[in-house]
């Protein structure tokens, strides 16, 4: 470690640490297959800083809305007092440490969340196998023997292995939604242009886009509103979801076993009359004219052959290498530094664009972002593959593969050229690995984006079961025991496995929706989630069931406080008072919000 990028705070972050290490018992693990030690922060990890967030305000003011959260940031954003190292020992020794924050670090900070790191990205975060030349490469905490996905693959890591509760990213190919897929994680790709780059270094900067991981919709859609800077509105639901059928074909897991889920899930939330198929290869070639310009320059030999999805695939890897190289091309010349060659031949192997060309290239992208607009309006949503297979073995020349680069960039092009925003979800493993789908909103939809990933992913992962085993039915399959166990939910309750608990005791409730303990606990676990709206709405659904159940009455009594309704949350802890006098936590409870009204 270069010894300017030390900082003050490196033993208050050494503290940090100390505590977080208790809260991950077993992170330091033996992996069989392996047969070697996993690293206690799988890798992940560049440098370790701390930038703690502002006090709370008083009351009756509501506490910072990402309270209690931490993060880390891909090692592309600035924090003051550090360099950073854009994946290469290189860059280190030849830039100063930045002067001032990024903006959108900053604005994670002050909303309450609590900055613990620099995550490793892959070299000039080009590539995105995740596999990195210059440092260790991060281990898939999902399947150690694979790859992570890049170019963001330690934050993903890092979310993955439950060491923070999300982390940035920047997605210019794929650099968030690959890392989240392989990873098993959400990963959120905002609209280009929504967020600001300040303070960000860029690779292209016409594709580059901010964006985020976490492993619960929650806290996925609690960032996004801090980062999005939304104001409150109503919650909308999709009228649309519209499957590529075509573009569905590109993926190696059995193709029903991802849409079947899909389908499954909209059809019980949305109804039937909201599923719609297209097929994309037939509307671009249609809806973006200036293709066919591209496609007379590319004609020469086999490439005359080239398909509409590969013609746009060419086109986000000649933006890419072009942008990237106005943008570092004279750094590159001056230090000459030591490039992994598979990054190398993707930017040398091309010659330079003529202007002609970059209007031309231009132009596709703005008629990509028309077109998709056209599809999806204010109500629609896309669904493809985020990537067309399991994660590769770590090693395998698979990565470097024609197929695979064809259909990895086919998939990924979408939304990098259109600038749509686009969120990665986990749908459970295929091959004991993880499989996940891709949702793609309109640009600038990235609200109504994360509002759906909110609605749908319950019942995206209830269906997920239909990857490993399209004749199960997880309901239906339960054993006496098991359904015990949903029904408590006490061991993902002790283990700190909030969304799962959540899972077990949803399926609980719909075994039996009469018993207001199911709600109860499920209130428990959206608690520690931050969900207080949802913790509020189950603690008074068990309460219509069970008017004595006094747990209910204390948790609904802590999410309204959260949520600064303070009169309301008094009367809570005083009707568990009235229920059972000797209650210490509802009388200090009582007493504190009491004092604050009377001041």
């Amino acid at each position: 470690m270069q010894p300017k990028r030390r900082h003050v705070l490196a033993s208050r972050a050494s503290n940090l640490w100390v505590l977080l290490g208790l809260g991950i018992a077993g992170a330091l693990l033996i992996t069989k297959k392996l047969k070697k030690r996993v690293r206690e922060d799988f890798g992940a990890f560049i440098e370790k800083l701390l930038l703690l967030p502002p006090p709370q305000p008083s009351p009756p003011k509501a506490p910072h809305p990402l309270t209690a959260l931490s993060f880390a940031v891909s090692d592309l954003f600035d924090v003051k007092g550090y360099v950073s190292g854009f994946g290469h020992p290189e860059w280190i020794r030849t830039h100063e440490a930045a002067a001032s924050t990024s903006p959108v670090v900053s604005v994670l900070v002050e909303g309450g969340a609590t900055c613990v790191g620099k995550t490793v990205v892959g070299e000039f975060a080009f590539s995105i196998s995740g596999e990195t030349k210059h440092y260790d490469t991060p281990t898939n905490p999902a399947a150690p023997a694979r790859i992570p996905g890049g170019s963001c693959s330690g934050a993903a890591v890092a979310v993955a292995a439950n060491l923070v509760d999300f982390a940035l990213g920047i997605d210019t190919v794929g650099g968030v939604r690959v890392p989240a897929g392989y990873c098993g994680v959400l990963g959120f790709r905002s609209s280009q242009g929504i967020v600001s780059n300040a303070g960000i270094i860029p690779v292209s900067s016409s594709l580059d886009a901010v964006g985020w991981f976490a492993r619960d919709p929650n806290t996925l859609r609690r960032v996004g509103h801090v980062i999005l800077q939304l104001p409150f509105a109503a919650q909308r639901n999709p009228r649309q979801i519209i499957l590529a059928d075509d573009y569905l074909q590109f993926s190696k897991v059995p193709v029903d076993r991802i849409s079947q889920v899909v389908i499954k899930s909209a059809e019980k939330l949305f109804g039937r009359q909201a599923l719609k198929h297209e097929n994309l290869e037939k509307y671009f070639e249609a809806k973006v004219p200036s293709l066919k310009e591209f496609c007379r320059e590319k004609v020469n030999g086999d490439d005359a052959k080239l398909t509409t999805s590969m013609l746009l695939a060419n086109v986000m890897q000649l933006l890419q290498r072009h942008e990237f190289l106005q943008n570092h091309g004279d750094w590159i010349n001056t230090v000459n530094p030591s490039i992994d060659p598979a990054v190398y031949s993707q930017l040398c192997k091309t010659p330079e664009l003529t202007d002609e060309e970059i209007e031309n290239l231009n132009a596709v992208r703005n008629q990509m972002r028309v077109a998709i607009g056209s599809l999806l309006k204010d109500d629609g949503i896309l669904v493809i593959p985020t990537m067309p297979s399991v994660p590769p073995k770590l090693g395998s020349k698979e990565t470097m593969s024609e197929d695979y680069k064809n259909r990895s960039s086919s998939l990924l092009c979408v939304a990098s050229i259109s600038g749509c925003c686009q969120v990665t979800v986990p749908l459970g493993k295929h091959d004991k690995c993880p499989v996940s789908v891709s949702l793609i909103a309109r640009h600038g939809g990235d609200r109504f984006l994360l509002d759906t990933v909110q609605k749908m992913y319950a019942s995206l992962q209830e269906n997920s079961s239909l990857i490993v085993n399209p004749k199960s039915s997880s309901v239906n399959t339960i054993s006496q025991e098991e359904s015990a166990e949903i029904a408590k939910g006490n061991q993902a309750f002790k283990e700190k496995q909030w969304q799962k608990a959540i899972g077990m005791y949803s399926e609980a409730i719909k075994l039996n929706d009469k018993n207001g303990t199911y709600y109860s606990n499920r209130a428990a676990a959206y608690l520690e989630l931050g969900s207080y709206r949802q913790a509020e709405g189950d603690c008074t659904k068990a309460l219509t069931l069970d008017k004595k159940n006094i747990k209910a009455y204390l948790r609904r009594g802590a999410a309204r406080e959260m949520l600064g309704n303070f009169k309301e949350a008094i009367d809570d802890f005083s009707y568990a008072l009235v229920l059972e006098p000797n209650n210490k936590r509802a009388a200090l409870s009582a007493d504190r919000l009491r004092k604050v009204f009377l001041q």
